[in-house]
């Protein structure tokens, strides 16, 4: 049996210099004329988080953000230690963090948990951790519980939000098991090492285990992880690379491989391929990654020669989880008519141990006195991927003594298996030899955990469900209602105590799409369900923790005996809508009636109607937004990501992170996030943080398989030069199908040196280093130069460097490529413009073609312009410049500008000072952070034209002129909402562990 040596990987990573210097913004000019900012007292964060909690806060009258705020950071506790903020009538930013050299992200020493284990009194149970049931996009996750120790089966995307909605303590997690790596099992594995890594003072360490093909996706990681992570990562089974290599015979790769054997479990590995090769034998191998050693048993051919190819991620597991025996009780009337006095020799017995008689000449033995042992529960999760696998899982050999049939198990040897967990889809699982197999484990029973139908029906994330139900039913022009959540079939689900003939997927269509359902002790997998192991009194199925169905009507009973006035609410947002559509020309006023549930502002009629807007149609263009949270996701907001919905003309997403595919199949119901995925003309990131690109992934996997058969081309990617980094380390596990594009290349002065090569080199040579272009003194539109910093300091922007000949020749076609993509899409440019927030961070601009109206007039392009992550600045200022909507981030409210610029945000307020300074017609806030998790702080006299953003909001171009008229009514919704921070959950998490 192959040995196993543990990696303690260390990821440190060297950042790129950054790549986008800015002079720091002057808030004076934003001022009226003469006024300047007074000095304010110092708040401390414990003072601002409790007054943030107050429905009623009154806020400093004008927040001097010039100064060096005290923050609760490293300025706080000492001042050699401390960031270095620009100040000085500009707006402050953390210098080192905006370089990339920040002292809060220094390695922090993780700490491995030790656990004290009682194997006889303990509790255990495997359960259903149902991501991905709902939506279908992800493989659920299975978790192995013992009251000291958790083992997690799968780490797809949306663990981490699963785990925050159902109390589920990421901080007692030890062991991580991937049954493939793909983005289908292991999307949220960042996200959730990233967490886990930040609780507490030290951080919490965890072991990942996986095949051979995990050193594969760690050392993807590696590209953005910070340096502050560090895991233990464990791969077994025989290796592979991206060129393909000989697979091992199974015959000498049969046996399972001991993965854990302590006290209380016994976790093993049996492998399964889709084909099979030659002679092979083991090596042993040692890679060094991040400051790190990597022992690794690995197959090698003995000949050195390659049999069938095998792809990186076709290693399948099935992961066998054997529980200790139980011993029997001691009978000590037995031992007492053996002749044995009460003593010290009862305790040798039970530790089977035998002993002398003291009455007779005889030894007494264990077996004498004790009850016969109770055999430990045995658990099988199978994940048997295709049907290709499932030929090599009918014959593998080691697991004949589970069978019970005496031809299967010539042996005779069989060890029961209590339950198995069947995480393969329904079109293996559905096959008449997938069946056969499964009945030769006799009466076991069987959870069918693939993506049954029935599961797609009731919302997994039942808090942001709520939520979206309600902000449906005040306005359901902005929140439609969700893609996938039939009301009418979950009131029926409801009621199927009552009236089984109604529901949707009764127990009987389940029979009829399982055969195997009617001969079996089977049944298919609900979310949270549970089945006991110990104690043995409890052996079996547990629904208790299933949630109940909650239909739409009562979700909207609940909110209209809370609040009655939402009834007149929603009528008014309906009038709004109606008086809109007559007259999209003017803002009408409403009247300040005393009577009106909500007064509205009298700035609500200020704005005139941009002429992009004219005749402008609800087929033209509509902006979703998938995630509005910041740094992790919450049980109300996921991490960023805006979908650009061009109807017939495709769509575009900017930012992805984790769950965006399962936001888009919420939003628009599975199928038609699909055609969806299928008409994505380009993606485009702002930078490597994680909550910003960790969903790419499995966006580009699911598209791969879905034009598998169909004539296309490569997906369009757009970001910084880190995230080919990870790219291409990903695409070495698994194909991505896709083009990559650095950002530096879709800045303004770059695609005007890309038509200048057009032009003079008849499209046929690469155009000139746009880095050379800006190194001889251009400037942007406004004659700022681009630059933060002197020349020469850390911070001086990567595109201000002689660029490489070979990159530029490399980018050239795709810039073409990208040309015609956006001309097909009826947009006129896509630019990427530097921000001030990490090394390598942009905004971008999506100019709209020109159009000719009915009567054939020319009406120009909307405008939308996206911030990223910054502090305001310059650069986001000037490509705001006339915009129709900026999609501006606000991750804090105003009483926390020292946190601001501390970790290079925006607060609220100043988002809606640079959409005033550029003269943009409408503003929408995101990226709030978790400690808002429904709705965040704002001050309203600041919202003359800014809408608050929500998870699912769909602002369509031709709602525009009515979109800040729903805030006063979502405050009405939100009126008996309490700021809570989530984040303080999560360090509560870490302090209850052991």
């Amino acid at each position: 049996m192959p040995q196993l040596t543990s990696l303690r990987l260390r990821l440190l990573f060297n950042h790129s210099p950054p790549l986008s210097p800015l002079k720091p913004l002057s808030l004076t000019p934003l001022l009226p004329k003469g006024k300047k900012f007074a000095p304010r007292r110092s708040f401390s964060l414990s003072t601002v988080l409790s007054s943030s909690s107050r429905r009623h806060r009154n806020f400093p009258p004008q927040l001097n953000l010039n100064s060096r705020g005290k923050s609760s950071l490293g300025e706080r506790k000492k001042a050699d230690k401390g960031l270095t903020m620009e100040e000085s009538e500009s707006v402050g930013f953390n210098r080192k963090r905006a370089e990339g050299r920040d002292k809060n992200d220094r390695p922090k020493l993780l700490q491995k948990k030790v656990r004290k284990l009682n194997p006889v009194n303990t509790i255990c149970y495997v359960q259903i951790l149902g991501t991905g049931m709902d939506t279908q996009d992800t493989t659920p996750s299975v978790l192995l519980f013992f009251d000291k120790q958790r083992f997690i089966f799968n780490a797809g995307e949306g663990l981490q939000r699963f785990c925050t909605e159902h109390k589920i303590k990421l901080s007692k997690i030890d062991h991580i098991f991937l049954s493939r790596v793909c983005s289908e099992t292991a999307g949220g594995l960042p996200g959730l090492l990233l967490t886990l890594a930040g609780i507490g003072d030290v951080g919490m360490l965890v072991n990942i285990w996986g095949p051979s093909d995990l050193q594969l996706l760690v050392d993807a990681m590696k590209s953005f992880i910070p340096n502050a992570a560090m895991i233990e990562a464990r791969k077994f089974g025989p290796s592979s690379d991206s060129e393909g290599t000989a697979l091992p015979d199974p015959k000498k790769y049969s046996q399972p491989i001991e993965l854990v054997d302590d006290e209380v479990v016994k976790i093993s590995a049996i492998l399964l391929r889709p084909s099979c090769s030659t002679n092979c034998d083991f090596t042993s191998s040692e890679h060094g990654m991040g400051g790190g050693s990597i022992h690794f048993q690995e197959l090698r051919g003995t000949n050195g020669k390659n049999g069938t190819a095998a792809k990186p991620g076709d290693l399948s597991v099935v992961y066998v989880c054997e529980l200790p025996e139980i011993q029997g009780k001691f009978d000590p009337e037995k031992a007492k008519d053996l002749g044995l006095r009460r003593g010290p020799k009862y305790r040798e017995l039970q530790l089977n141990k035998s002993v002398k008689s003291d009455r007779f000449d005889i030894m007494v033995h264990p077996s004498d006195v004790m009850e016969p042992s109770v055999p430990g529960p045995i658990i099988l999760i199978v994940d048997c991927p295709t049907t290709s696998h499932l030929q090599n899982l009918l014959t593998v050999g080691s697991l004949s003594t589970y069978y019970t049939d005496l031809v299967d198990n010539p042996s005779g040897s069989s060890r029961t298996v209590t339950c198995i967990i069947h995480l393969s889809p329904s079109s293996v699982t559905s096959t008449p030899n997938y069946q056969r197999w499964m009945r030769k484990f006799g009466s076991v029973q069987h959870i069918m955990a693939g993506h049954e139908p029935k599961n797609a029906e009731i919302p997994i994330l039942k808090s942001s469900a709520r939520i979206a139900a309600r902000l449906n039913y005040l306005c359901p022009q902005l929140f439609p209602a969700s893609g996938f959540w039939s009301f009418q079939c979950i009131n029926s689900l409801a009621n199927f105590s009552n009236s089984p003939s109604e529901v949707c997927v009764s127990e009987k269509e389940a029979m009829t799409r399982l055969p195997h359902l009617q001969d079996q002790k089977c049944i298919s997998a609900e979310n949270l369900l549970k089945f006991h192991l110990r104690p043995l009194a409890s052996l079996g199925l547990d629904r208790a923790c299933v949630p109940s169905s909650t239909s739409h009507r009562e979700i909207i009973d609940e909110l209209l005996k809370e609040i009655p006035e939402i009834v007149d609410a929603q009528q008014q947002v309906r009038q709004c809508w109606d008086d809109s559509a007559k007259c999209r020309k003017d803002n009408i006023s409403e009247s300040n009636d005393k009577s009106n549930v909500v007064t509205e502002e009298p700035w609500l009629s200020d704005n005139e109607l941009p002429s992009c807007l004219e005749n402008i149609k609800r087929e033209d263009m509509e902006i979703v937004l998938l995630g509005t949270g910041s740094s992790q996701p919450s049980k109300y907001r996921n991490v960023s990501c805006v979908y650009i919905n061009l109807f017939s003309k495709g769509s575009l997403l900017f930012d992805c992170g984790e769950g965006t595919l399962g936001q888009l199949k919420r939003r628009l119901g599975v199928e038609d996030a699909d055609n969806a995925v299928r008409n994505l003309r380009c993606i485009w990131i702002s930078h490597i943080h994680a909550d910003h690109h960790t969903g790419l992934a499995r966006i580009l996997a699911l598209r791969r398989d879905l034009l598998k058969e169909v004539p296309h081309e490569p997906l369009l990617v757009i970001g910084p030069g880190q995230l080919k980094r990870f790219l291409d380390a990903y695409q070495k596990l698994e194909d991505l199908d896709m083009q990559f594009l650095d950002c530096r290349h879709t800045t303004q002065v770059a695609l005007d040196e890309f038509e200048s090569s057009l032009e003079f080199n008849g499209k046929q040579s690469s155009p000139r280093s746009p880095a050379d272009s800006v190194h001889t003194g251009m400037r942007t539109e406004s004659g700022i130069d681009a630059t933060l910093f002197a020349k020469g300091s850390p911070m001086q922007s990567f595109y201000k460097r002689p660029g490489s000949p070979v990159g530029h020749a490399v980018a050239f076609p795709i810039l073409k490529k990208l040309k015609r993509v956006l001309h097909e899409a009826g947009l006129e440019a896509l630019i990427s413009f530097p921000v001030v927030h990490c090394p390598q961070a942009f905004g971008v601009v999506l100019q709209a073609s020109e159009r000719i109206n009915s009567v054939g007039k020319l009406i120009p392009g909307w405008k939308i312009v996206y911030s990223g992550d910054t502090r305001p600045c310059p650069n986001l200022i000037e490509a705001s410049r006339g915009a129709t909507i900026l999609i501006h981030e606000a991750t804090f409210d105003d009483g926390m500008a020292d946190e601001a610029v501390a970790r290079n945000h925006s607060t609220t307020k100043e988002a809606i000072e640079v959409g005033d300074a550029a003269g943009v017609y409408r503003i929408i806030l995101t990226h709030f952070s978790q400690r808002y998790p429904k709705i965040p702080v704002f001050d309203e006299t600041h919202m003359h034209k800014t809408c608050i953003g929500f998870d699912m909001m769909s602002i369509n171009m031709a709602d525009l002129p009515v979109l800040p008229k729903v805030l006063p009514y979502l405050k009405l919704l939100f009126r008996n909402e309490m700021v809570v921070d989530e984040l303080d959950a999560v360090d509560a998490v870490g302090a209850s562990a052991p």
